[in-house]
């Protein structure tokens, strides 16, 4: 018997779900941050193709013919003499936009995370993250990327046709965001430029034309907005940025200085809301979103402070979440009545 080795049980292998994994990778929560915004572009631009359209001409615009018409339905006003008629995007645009929105920002996350992936493992915030805990291989995630990228891409291919020739540009500001971090704390606003895409996509989706200043000053909002709790959002990782000479507003300007920017941004967010509802022609009832979103602002900017980070999670996550469902909210509530 003293001669017969014991064997040594195998160490028990832990199952991970990939699924959950990819899911928790993307965030894919947080895709309220930026989809209402591309629902509102689409609920304004549909208004402003209708206006322009008169059913009783025998010539139907071109921008009216397939695969447009089947973005756009007859909206509650019906045909307004010397309006046009009133638009609203079709359930189908809806469902694209969706898709295209998805497929884009998983695409996005899983290029910043594989970019990112040795700041992330030097940081004790994002070290447990999936790329750098290695708990999915590179095959995987590159696996991943293709088909949200091929989704984007096929959901693309059903809207406008200027969304076509458009779309190479957000997967550009994509994989440009990564690297902004390492050589200047603008990074923010280029954060926001790739957020600030999606109300202007939602304009083109239904054809609206890009001339038009109404999504660019939405977009702009949407900038700003998300700059500022970006920012709000770095504070937490001021001294590992320090140290690995990763560049953002609070490791480079202070967190004093960086939440003041914050709180500019975000009156100028609040401004420029206004400003684009009012070149889309919106109602009271976007305005008074607007109004509720500014109070959410100010609430949001209130509970985190030089003295006081404790609540940067709840100022990130769960206000700007409400944020973004409130100016969607507003926007359907003022198109439909």
């Amino acid at each position: 018997m003293s001669g017969i080795k014991a064997k040594r049980p195998k160490p028990k292998q832990v199952k991970v779900n990939k699924f959950a994994v990819l899911l928790e990778l993307v965030k894919f929560e947080h895709s309220v941050f930026a989809l209402p915004y591309a629902y509102i572009g689409a609920l304004f631009g549909a208004a402003v193709v209708g206006a322009g359209y008169d059913p009783t001409s025998p010539t139907v615009p071109a921008y009216l013919k397939p695969p447009i018409s089947d973005l756009l339905v007859p909206g509650p006003a019906g045909y307004r003499p010397g309006e046009g008629l009133d638009f609203l995007p079709s359930w189908t645009a809806l469902l694209w936009i969706t898709l295209v929105m998805v497929g884009a920002r998983a695409f996005a996350f899983v290029l910043n995370r594989a970019i990112d992936k040795e700041i992330d493992a030097r940081n004790p915030r994002t070290a447990n993250r999936a790329v750098p805990a290695g708990l999915i291989k590179a095959w995987e995630l590159w696996l991943f990327a293709v088909v949200m990228l091929a989704a984007y891409l096929f959901g693309v291919w059903q809207l406008a046709p200027i969304a076509r020739w458009l779309s190479p540009i957000p997967l550009l500001a994509f994989l440009i965001y990564p690297y902004t971090k390492r050589f200047t704390p603008l990074c923010h606003y280029w954060l926001g430029l790739c957020l600030g895409l999606a109300p202007v996509g939602g304009w083109v989706a239904v054809g609206a034309p890009m001339s038009d200043p109404a999504p660019w000053v939405l977009g702009a909002a949407v900038v700003l907005w998300t700059a500022g709790f970006d920012i709000i959002y770095a504070t937490q990782d001021v001294e590992c940025d320090v140290r690995d000479g990763v560049h953002s507003m609070p490791a480079d300007m202070g967190v004093r200085a960086a939440l003041m920017q914050t709180r500019i941004a975000h009156v100028l967010t609040v401004v420029l809301l206004a400003l684009g509802g009012w070149l889309a022609g919106a109602g009271w009832l976007w305005f008074a979103g607007v109004g509720v979103a500014a109070g959410l602002l100010a609430y949001e900017n209130f509970i985190v402070s030089p003295d006081d980070l404790s609540r940067v999670n709840a100022a990130f996550f769960t206000v700007n979440g409400v944020i973004a469902v409130v100016g969607g909210t507003a926007a359907v509530l003022d198109r439909l009545l």
